[in-house]
């Protein structure tokens, strides 16, 4: 099927394809797949359907499918390698630690969660810089790439965002850091944003070169193996996002 096909309503697997309310083709694949995954259908270790596969299955384009795969990948559902395919994780171990979206209503709560992040990202940036694998890095790299493209798809600007904390968390080698961000979210990074004053939307393309230039930093640090390094930029990346939440 062409890559260029139009994302119109198609049967998949016996069911129609179709837009939910403006969540769009990609959410839905998204959910199909997820609900294979976590009833066991596709299990840890093995391969996703190729793209292809994917397409024909789903009636969808090119691009849909990689959407798709991309969040499922923010999500920590899979793993991409590059002339491999997406591999499914292994689920982690349910946690009883949870923060709702809508228990973070107001600005001082947004905040406070940000002072909470500082406290745990900086430490988990330095484990990583300590104990991170090649393979660990390298997520960490493709995570760092989608984030400076996501100025070209700003709607994928959030998910991009906490992929790359994610990965930084999970190559600490400490599973209490990755848990605590996953059952946070790409809430961590959404209701920031939304506070965010005029001059630094999501789309700004000044707001988006600076906050990509202090992931840059971790990154090198992490790759560096300095952990004070790396202590050092995930401090500051995220004390600037608080200033930037300051009222005036």
């Amino acid at each position: 099927m062409p890559s260029d096909q139009k994302d119109t309503p198609q049967k998949a697997g016996g069911r129609r394809i179709g837009r939910d309310r403006g969540r769009g083709l990609a959410h839905e694949v998204v959910e199909r797949l997820k609900a294979r995954i976590l009833a066991g259908e596709i299990q840890p270790g093995e391969k996703l359907p190729t793209e292809s596969s994917l397409i024909e299955e789903f009636g969808v384009s090119r691009t849909v499918v990689r959407e798709a795969i991309s969040r499922l990948q923010a999500a920590g559902l899979v793993e991409t390698f590059q002339g491999r395919g997406s591999f499914v994780l292994a689920l982690p171990p349910p946690t009883a630690f949870s923060v709702e979206a809508a228990q973070v209503r107001t600005h001082r709560d947004v905040l406070d969660m940000i002072d909470f992040r500082i406290g745990i990202e900086t430490e988990a940036a330095g484990l990583a810089a300590e104990r991170r694998t090649d393979l660990q890095l390298k997520a960490i790299e493709r995570a760092l790439i989608d984030l400076g493209r996501s100025g070209e798809q700003p709607g994928h600007a959030v998910e991009a965002d906490f992929a790359f904390h994610m990965k930084v968390a999970l190559a600490s080698g400490n599973r209490f850091y990755s848990d605590l961000l996953a059952s946070l979210g790409p809430m961590m990074i959404m209701l920031p944003r939304t506070r965010l004053d005029h001059v630094y939307t999501v789309s700004d393309a000044t707001h988006l070169t600076r906050v990509t230039l202090e992931h840059e930093n971790i990154y090198r640090a992490v790759a560096d193996r300095d952990p004070a390094a790396a202590r050092a930029a995930m401090r500051l990346h995220l004390s600037n996002s608080r200033a930037r939440l300051q009222t005036p």
